[in-house]
């Protein structure tokens, strides 16, 4: 596949912003410039404990930081998706992360459905377990069984977007001919398993997976992670070779702190080489929206040129 070059689009704050109207212009100017992709996180509900996300055992990240207290705000990722593909064209929507388990399975496979029909195909779901015991509390969920949960979540939703009068049995659901229409426009709204690849990750993905979005030390050393994740998916019995990987694409700075895209472009052709697909990119914008486009115009040209 063609590597495609991703932002993330900040749809939280530590504090309340006055308003969300920025979330719809920035869509749009990303869309004009050419990004390939938008990647939207998610959190429904907080308790006070966040040092559980610089705790590796609770699904954290070593050294990591929550970006906000307890009380900042969150918009809901698939609402504000459903929202801005109807101001955009052509510019795909991602979850990074999606705690898909948190969510009735039945009601998110309608849900996907129903955005990625609308949208024309540009939905992608980024899944994964999270590193929060109080969100699945509040969801009256298992903390401890949430990698149960997620799997069970994700082959709902693959079965009712499969066909209709379809059948579906495990150990914590059973239906028989159940309908759900529409199906999403491609058929199946593709899913990436983010985790590391300790075996629970490894078979999630290797069964559901679209692509993978690696996480702690695979993300840090990500040559290594996708060797690494291509063993253990081919001993779970599948060819990684399709796979997508999503790589970020830290910024490099001159003196003056303005971004050098040659710089920043110079890892791109290894990372593909090693086998990344979905660069996360990061760019400051102007203050203006003719010079936010110029600057997201000349940073998708400078990709572009990295990856001919």
């Amino acid at each position: 596949m063609a590597p495609q070059l991703s932002l993330t689009l900040v749809t939280f704050s530590a504090a309340d912003p006055g308003g969300w109207e920025h979330l719809a212009e920035r869509a749009r100017l990303a869309d004009q410039a050419g990004i390939d992709r938008l990647a939207l996180s998610d959190h429904v509900a907080f308790g006070p404990d966040l040092d559980a996300y610089a705790d590796p055992s609770q699904g954290g990240i070593a050294g990591g930081r929550q970006p906000t207290g307890p009380d900042g705000h969150w918009l809901e990722p698939l609402t504000v998706i459903a929202h801005l593909t109807a101001v955009t064209e052509r510019v795909r929507f991602t979850t990074n992360i999606l705690l898909a388990a948190l969510r009735r399975p039945v009601v998110l496979a309608k849900t996907a459905s129903t955005i990625d029909a609308l949208s024309g195909g540009r939905l992608d779901l980024g899944v994964g377990v999270g590193w929060q015991r109080h969100e699945y509390l509040a969801a009256g969920l298992s903390f401890a069984e949430r990698g149960r949960q997620l799997d069970h979540t994700l082959a709902v939703c693959q079965t009712l977007w499969s066909g209709n009068d379809v059948e579906f049995v495990d150990d914590r659901l059973r239906f028989d001919h159940i309908w759900q229409e529409p199906k999403p426009a491609g058929g199946a709204v593709p899913i990436w398993v983010s985790g590391t690849t300790q075996p629970r990750a490894m078979r999630r993905l290797a069964r559901f997976g679209a692509g993978w979005i690696p996480w702690g030390d695979d993300a840090a050393d990500i040559t290594a992670g996708i060797t690494r994740m291509r063993a253990a998916v081919e001993a779970e019995g599948r060819d990684p070779g399709g796979l997508g990987v999503v790589g970020n694409l830290p910024s490099v700075t001159d003196d003056t702190g303005a971004v050098d895209r040659e710089a920043t472009m110079a890892a791109v052709p290894a990372l593909t080489a090693a086998g990344v697909s979905d660069f996360r990119g990061n760019v400051r914008l102007g203050a203006t929206d003719e010079q936010a486009l110029d600057e997201l115009s000349r940073y998708v040209e400078a990709f572009r040129s990295a990856t001919a």
